[in-house]
């Protein structure tokens, strides 16, 4: 079982304390208190699956296209989030990915590294960039709770175009059946390795109404699901903090979800309009 919203697999060895953890906590606290959420297989559990942050069922994404999709790594060069860049020196990306996956205590910026124009990250290509200041939201806890949404500060500017952030008042680009593209390093499917290529793939919006059943503590003020009823397409582990993008605009982040791909289990992404203002705001170059 994954939880989706983790950036490996010592993401997932933290319980999940919120209202989408009072389904597990509730049924199982004995396994829960081991702190994995990740290796623990439990047949009750599996049913639901669990829950973290992950592409599959997509391509490999052109060499020309995407130009702001940034690779995380960390000093010693190991991939662990994804992120868009937003303006020269902005980069948006995941709350719990500027968190260190085994304390839960913040990461060193010293420790994260932004990767910019480097489609295969088994080379050398692009530009690797310091982050001089994280900004991560004040209210974020845990990924199940919303407020999922950090900026990097880079230390210098950026060579690559930023992708445009949508507006707080953009409510039409969250309406279920409009599709969006997202983008990651991630893992192929549940049980396959992270890819060395950013991949992408295009899922649909869901309704609010079918994320909570799939999500009894899903928030639609702070996230949105995208996804196939079916399954098949979807993101996966080492995907969190990707970007989501409609009609050339950032809309959400890749957040959580169960598993990858699994049918009844959309992705639940970070909805970006809500966190629009506060990105602007705390931007020191223009957020277009």
């Amino acid at each position: 079982m994954w939880v989706h919203g983790g950036t490996s697999l010592e993401e997932a060895n933290r319980p999940l304390r919120c209202r989408l953890g009072v389904l597990v906590c509730c049924l199982v606290p004995l396994l829960w208190a081991v702190q994995t959420t990740t290796v623990v297989q439990a047949e009750p559990m599996a049913e639901r699956g669990d829950v973290r942050g992950r592409i599959v069922g997509g391509t490999a994404t052109a060499p020309e296209a995407a130009p702001w999709a940034v690779a995380l790594t960390d000093s010693a060069g190991t991939h662990f989030c994804g992120g868009a860049l937003v303006s020269a020196r902005e980069v948006v990306t995941a709350a719990h990915c500027t968190l260190d996956p085994a304390t839960g205590a913040a990461r060193r910026i010293t420790d994260i590294r932004v990767v910019l124009d480097r489609r295969d990250l088994r080379t050398r290509e692009g530009e690797v960039i310091a982050v001089e200041e994280v900004w991560r939201h004040s209210r974020y806890e845990h990924f199940t709770r919303g407020y999922d949404v950090a900026v990097l500060t880079l230390r210098s500017r950026a060579p690559a175009p930023p992708l445009k952030l949508v507006a707080a008042e953009e409510r039409e680009r969250y309406r279920p059946g409009t599709t969006g593209t997202v983008y990651g390093w991630g893992r192929t499917a549940e049980s396959e390795p992270t890819s060395p290529v950013l991949r992408s793939v295009r899922v649909p919006v869901m309704s609010n109404s079918r994320c909570s059943r799939a999500y009894p503590g899903f928030d639609p003020g702070a996230m949105f699901c995208a996804g196939y009823p079916d399954g098949g397409k979807d993101a996966c582990g080492g995907d969190s903090g990707g970007p989501f993008v409609v009609d050339g605009r950032l809309v959400g982040l890749v957040s959580y979800g169960s598993g990858c791909a699994r049918p009844g289990f959309p992705g639940v992404y970070t909805r970006l309009s809500s966190y629009a203002t506060k990105i602007r705001d705390v931007a020191v170059t223009p957020v277009r």
